[in-house]
């Protein structure tokens, strides 16, 4: 027997090595620019050797997360947990020897390739917490990797300054390395059956089309990834375009990317739990329709702390989104095929990661960046009207059925 409150405690041990997790990829990442300029020697075409230092591994986690997912449906979900957390660590470690952009290019298609323990978490969260609690646990994991964004530049910024840019990355692999330790020695897995045949990534591909909510689901997901990352190269740009001091942009900009985090921090539980009263495709459609009208508002600021404001309610009602569908997938699926749906979902949401940025900077060549917001905005209110039209609820519920009796 599972003993009383166990998820809870299995709940805070992945909420700490998610964030930690989190914690060290925003220490490092940030600042590769930095890294290839200073470091690796590279002068010329700075811009498009971040791009893809950025861009491949986000590429290659995509292609890989529906095999770890296979694996991790077979074996369980903390093996996962424990292989990339070890290998992100290594990984991280051994960027701090090399002094060739090419090479630190193909370290970091091993990062991608290697990746998968926020998937994984999400999974061993999902399908060991009872279904009551699952909306709830769920919103706060949405908050893990929140915190960590929020503290990592600002933890990376300190230590880049104070050690030097290749130094942070030995930092990340420390901070990633005690994530790796979390999962191996506190997190538990209850009852896993790995006596069954594991399923080839064709197949489970096959076996996810078949469930239209699920695959909606995943739609969604990328839709929600995509809308965040499409502004990523933008809003530093806009906050001057508002007025700011060129000196004081990259914390004013700060002060705005952390505004969205903070408000996920204050309100994803809390909409975990209304989802779990009121009905997660409900949430979804609340979140997505005030993401959308708060994207469309911040066509109209005039000053920076306006748009700081409106980012802040922007990310309470955004806030929503990702715990929903999280929570409509562990509805939509069978607990057998769990692991393989999250990875699904992370690929998903990967190639949205990856190509969001890229249209973004596209976007804000060719039209105005406020216009941005307003396609952002149009985009998530379609959302959330397929999402109202949809009826999820009812679809999960047929869906999961089919698929258990298949």
């Amino acid at each position: 027997m599972t003993q009383p409150y166990s998820w809870k405690r299995n709940l805070i041990i992945l909420w700490i090595g998610v964030f930690f997790c989190s914690t060290a990829y925003s220490v490092s990442i940030p600042f590769i620019p930095l890294f290839l300029h200073n470091d690796l020697g590279v002068d010329s075409h700075l811009e498009m050797w971040s791009g893809f230092a950025f861009g491949i591994t986000f590429l290659a986690s995509a292609l890989i997360a529906p095999y770890w997912g296979s694996l991790a449906d077979k074996y369980g979900r903390k093996p996962m947990l424990i292989r990339s957390g070890f290998a992100l660590a290594a990984l991280y470690f051994t960027t701090f020897f090399i002094h060739d952009p090419y090479v630190f290019l193909i370290l970091r298609v091993f990062q991608g390739l290697l990746a998968g323990y926020v998937p994984a978490a999400i999974a061993l969260v999902a399908t060991n917490t009872p279904e009551d609690k699952s909306g709830y646990a769920l919103g706060i994991m949405a908050t893990s990797g929140a915190t960590g964004g929020i503290m990592g530049p600002l933890i990376g910024g300190t230590v880049s300054h104070y050690i030097g840019n290749r130094e942070s990355f030995i930092f990340s692999g420390c901070i990633v390395l005690v994530a790796a330790l979390i999962a191996t020695f506190f997190a538990t897995e209850q009852k896993f059956n790995r006596t069954g045949v594991r399923s080839s990534v064709i197949d489970d591909l096959k076996h996810a089309t078949q469930n239209k909510a699920f695959m909606a689901l995943l739609v969604m997901s990328g839709l929600a990834m995509f809308s965040v990352m499409i502004l990523e190269p933008l809003l530093t740009v806009y906050v001057l375009q508002l007025g700011a001091n060129p000196d004081d942009a990259s914390l004013q900009s700060g002060i705005v990317f952390s505004a969205v985090g903070i408000a996920t921090l204050i309100a994803a539980p809390q909409w975990g739990k209304i989802g779990s009263k009121i009905g997660f495709s409900k949430v979804l459609f609340i979140g997505l329709l005030g993401g959308g009208i708060g994207n469309c508002l911040q066509f109209f600021v005039g000053h920076i702390t306006e748009f700081g404001i409106l980012r802040f309610a922007y990310g309470l009602f955004f806030a929503g989104v990702t715990p929903s569908i999280n929570a409509m997938i562990v509805k939509s699926t069978e607990t057998s095929f769990r692991g393989r749906a999250f990875s699904l979902n992370q690929s998903s949401t990967q190639f949205a990661t990856m190509l969001g940025p890229v249209l973004g900077g596209v976007l804000g060549g060719i039209i105005p960046i406020k216009w941005v917001f307003i396609i952002n905005g149009l985009m998530l209110i379609i959302a959330a009207i397929l999402v109202k039209r949809q009826h999820m609820e009812d679809k999960m519920a047929s869906s999961k059925a089919a698929a258990e009796q298949s």
